[in-house]
């Protein structure tokens, strides 16, 4: 939908209006398993303040001097093994472009709505696909933040950057953004069907464990509402599932560094399962609504490593919910909702 030129004076730019812009924003993924490539990628993740929050002087030198030193080539290898080498693309990458698409299916009747995808770190960044949205002429924006539970860490450090990209724009869009959606009824319903599914075709195990990125401790007791919502989804998760305590337990994976994290840790846990007499498990990760490094790689490979070598017999990880169409649903779902007022 264009402007009305009517009365505009002569040389005035072309500018389209009357758009909505949906952006989908996941956290990031290096362009390559290059070493160069994450590098880069290490250094504006590690580099944000919302992430590790260090007296910047400090950690200047911590991350330029070790961190990215000496993690790149290892964080590489990990990622050498999830890519997929036919696409060229990680499979967060891969999974958000692919859900992104079928969600603007959903959407294709109406020529007023335009879906996107970026990422919070790499490629393609907030701010492009904010401008590439405003030259299609959306002058409103809703963004989604692809993280069910709200943290600092990463559902602000997403609106931090698109306020940044705001802040470099002369003609802003009116901008909404989703509110977390841990408790959702359309994301419960749709993880307690992809446990379910597995469940049906698998068996049930011994124990279902349901893993979600770790926060440092001191982050929650500073006021992070993080372990709230990930306790919240779990036990709606469960409830829905109608599994006991122990048959469906939260714990919590990817620490970082000596300092404390958010308990009970995951590898400790499937470390501990065999011991207890649980030689079968399931491993769902709600958190990450796409397969990524840390589902396909640290849990899927090293997961089992450490779980079968405790005695473990039969391990196995349900995917994320990627693009499946019960994740599609619930997106459309959602965006409609948070659309209202504006079709």
């Amino acid at each position: 939908m264009k402007l009305d030129t009517t009365h505009m004076p002569e040389g005035h730019p072309k500018i389209n209006h009357g758009r909505i812009g949906v952006m989908l924003v996941n956290l990031g993924t290096p362009d390559s398993t290059s070493v160069g490539d994450v590098r880069r990628y290490l250094r504006e993740f590690l580099g944000d303040p919302r992430v590790i929050e260090v007296p910047r002087a400090v950690w200047f030198l911590i991350l330029n001097l070790i961190i990215l030193v000496f993690r790149p080539p290892k964080t590489a290898r990990a990622y050498e093994k999830v890519w997929n080498k036919e696409t060229g693309e990680g499979p967060l990458r891969e999974y958000t472009r692919k859900m992104t698409e079928a969600a603007a299916a959903r959407f294709a009747a109406d020529d007023r709505i335009v879906l996107d995808w970026s990422m919070r770190y790499g490629n393609p960044s907030i701010r492009s696909v904010l401008e590439r949205l405003m030259a299609a002429g959306c002058d409103r924006v809703l963004v989604m933040p692809l993280y069910p539970q709200y943290s600092a860490t990463t559902t602000a450090t997403v609106i931090d950057k698109v306020a940044d990209a705001m802040r470099q724009m002369r003609w802003q869009p009116a901008l909404r953004t989703v509110p977390p959606y841990y408790g959702d009824p359309a994301y419960i319903e749709a993880l307690a069907k992809s446990v379910e599914a597995d469940l049906a075709a698998n068996g049930r195990p011994d124990v279902v464990i349901s893993s979600f990125h770790g926060l440092p401790q001191d982050y929650f007791e500073k006021g992070d509402p993080y372990h709230c919502h990930c306790a919240k989804t779990a036990r709606l998760m469960r409830e829905r599932l109608g599994l006991g305590e122990h048959e469906f337990r939260m714990t919590f994976q990817s620490r970082f560094g000596p300092r404390e994290w958010l308990q009970p840790y995951t590898d400790e846990t499937l470390e501990s399962l065999p011991e207890d007499g649980m030689k079968s498990v399931a491993v769902v990760t709600p958190g990450f609504p796409a397969d990524c490094v840390e589902t396909l790689e640290e849990i899927a490979i090293e997961g089992r490593k450490s779980f079968e070598e405790a005695g473990g017999e039969k391990f196995r990880t349900i995917p994320c919910l990627n693009d499946q169409n019960i994740h599609i649903d619930m997106l459309e779902t959602i965006i409609r909702r948070e659309l209202g007022g504006w079709l």
